[in-house]
């Protein structure tokens, strides 16, 4: 395949010219060369717009125009997903000019657990990152967790922060802006105990109390260390986050959302303009309410009132829902609301054990109750197998108006294009028996300490009618698929969830050696080799492994 780029060759130009040869190849595709008579043309041109593309036909050449580098890389996603080949190579996907309805099309990355993002390669993740960026995505956040620390000079912590650079590195390099997730008053495990915040349940027990003397003085000190270790990437968004494990429940502080919260926001808030004035502050409105009722949700938006200089955005969702507060009352006043869907840990558990977690009818469904509030968002992510439904959220934030079941086909017609229905109809199928779960804890320990009965039930399962149709149907679409698209990750885990689906209902929730097999490529995949057991791929050997850990106190 041959292409001629007629604009400035930049480091990000050149990146998508890689990019694409990469993509072609992982499909089985032609060699992306230079020279000859060219099929494709890349160029840039600014009346198309910012982040926005053209896609036309220019004699026997199709041309790829951005209005700017991160457009071209993203019109040239979009030739791709729309390329099939023959004997030829063919687009037959949408022309015309696309530009962008919401400017903040966002992922996070959940940097823990031994996940994908904690432990897999390095390359692996860039490359992924490459890949969001194809969709449109133009922000990534990650979260350098505090709690694992004795100090920013910690070694672990300093390699940690290493590692969330480079990664935040490589979303710069394809156009994205930096995140930087952090909660309000986080603390490492050296916090001084006068200094403690009175905890919730998710506490770690080391968070400080910012109305305590000293506390807030101290959590701006750490807070000013940690930005300092970023501050030379394009950090365009830092959050500012009220719980799992922040927040403090005393008299003064009490109730957080609305009172010590916004306190401890404010001073922080004000500091992110001083240290990094180009930043938006994201304020996310995480969790009200599921603690200290519809008080605090009432004293938040009363705090927002006088239109705050230190926020640019709030956000808001969790949980599988948006906040019902909100569908009733609207948002809160002055500023634009994120969403923060989630994509990762719904209806699974080990969340990605058990291969591709789908969600499109429930994001569709969650995406119209709130969309006319929203100008994007950051789905939270977990691993790489719901991939899916990241490609659903960046798609919507791209055009809130388009349909998700239209979204789901662009996905599948990029690796199946001959059969996207039947995928789209098996894709459906799997989310309508979402509710996975695997026996563990006391009496998972016994089974191992005494040995597993042979009929052991380690896994539930949802009921379903026909649990061997969504594997028919990828099997008969994958007679049909390029070799090389068949073997990619994408189409494993999506196999994987499907083969397994009808592997266990056989077997009524029983371990068999065949559905060991499936678990030992999933945890391959994703990089969960040392997961905790929220993140593993439940085979028995991962179990007798989460079981040893926990009797080790690990």
């Amino acid at each position: 395949m041959h292409i001629q780029i007629n604009t400035e060759r930049t480091p990000m130009v050149e990146k998508t010219v890689r990019i694409m040869a990469r993509k072609l190849a992982e499909r089985g595709g032609p060699a992306l060369g230079e020279g000859g008579t060219p099929d494709l043309i890349l160029d840039i041109r600014p009346e198309v717009g910012a982040e926005g593309f053209e896609i036309a036909r220019e004699g026997d050449a199709w041309r790829v125009s951005g209005g700017d580098e991160r457009g071209l890389l993203y019109g040239a996603g979009k030739f791709l997903r729309g390329c099939h080949f023959g004997e030829d190579v063919s687009y037959t996907g949408p022309t015309g000019a696309f530009t962008p309805k919401l400017p903040v099309r966002g992922i996070y990355f959940a940097t823990h657990f031994h996940n994908f993002y904690h432990d897999a390669p390095l390359e692996d993740v860039e490359r992924y990152i490459e890949d969001l960026a194809l969709w449109g995505c133009n922000a990534l956040s990650v979260w350098f967790d505090f709690h694992h620390y004795s100090g920013i000079d910690d070694p672990a912590a300093q390699a940690m922060i290493a590692r969330l650079h480079a990664i935040l590195k490589a979303a710069n390099a394809v156009g994205m802006g930096a995140g930087l997730t952090t909660l309000a008053n986080e603390a490492y495990y050296t916090s001084p105990p006068a200094l403690r915040a009175e905890p919730f349940p998710a506490h770690y027990h080391v968070e400080i109390c910012p109305s305590r003397p000293g506390g807030l003085e101290l959590i701006l000190r750490w807070r000013e260390e940690m930005l300092n270790a970023f501050a030379d990437l394009d950090v365009e968004y830092v959050w500012i986050w009220p719980y799992d494990q922040g927040g403090c429940k005393c008299d003064a502080c009490k109730p957080w959302g609305g009172n010590g919260f916004v306190r401890n926001a404010e001073a922080y808030g004000k500091l992110l303009r001083r240290m990094m004035p180009k930043a938006k502050s994201i304020l996310s409105t995480w969790e009200f309410g599921y603690w200290e009722g519809d008080a605090e949700w009432e004293m938040f938006y009363n705090a927002m009132a006088p239109k705050p200089d230190w926020v640019d955005y709030y956000m808001a969702e969790g949980h599988g829902d948006f906040p019902p507060y909100i569908l009733k009352n609207g948002p809160p006043p002055h500023f634009s609301m994120l969403n923060f869907p989630e994509i990762s840990m719904s209806g699974m558990g080990p969340w990605g054990g058990y291969g591709a977690n789908l969600q499109p009818a429930r994001l569709q469904k969650v995406w119209d109750s709130a969309k006319q509030w929203l100008a994007g968002g950051f789905p939270y992510s977990e691993g790489i197998y719901e991939d899916l439904n990241k490609a659903v959220c960046l798609q919507l934030y791209w055009d809130p108006e388009r349909k998700v079941e239209d979204i789901v086909h662009e996905y599948i017609a990029e690796w199946a294009p001959a059969v996207v229905n039947q995928v789209t109809e098996a894709v459906y199928l799997l989310e309508e028996h979402m509710q996975h779960g695997t026996i563990w804890g006391d009496e998972l320990n016994t089974w191992l300490e005494e040995g597993m009965p042979a009929d052991a039930k380690l896994y539930l399962l949802p009921e379903m009618d026909d649990p061997d149709k969504p594997l028919a149907l990828l099997n008969a679409a994958e007679k049909t698929m390029n070799p090389a698209a068949a073997a990619n990750w994408r189409w494993r885990l999506l196999w994987l969830r499907a083969a397994l689906d009808a592997e266990l209902t056989r077997s009524g929730g029983r371990a068999t050696d065949t559905a060991d097999t499936m678990f030992d490529e999933i945890e391959r995949i994703s990089c969960v080799q040392n997961g905790i057991a929220w993140v593993s791929a439940p085979s028995r050997k991962a179990l007798a492994r989460l079981a040893e850990n926990r009797q080790a106190g690990l």
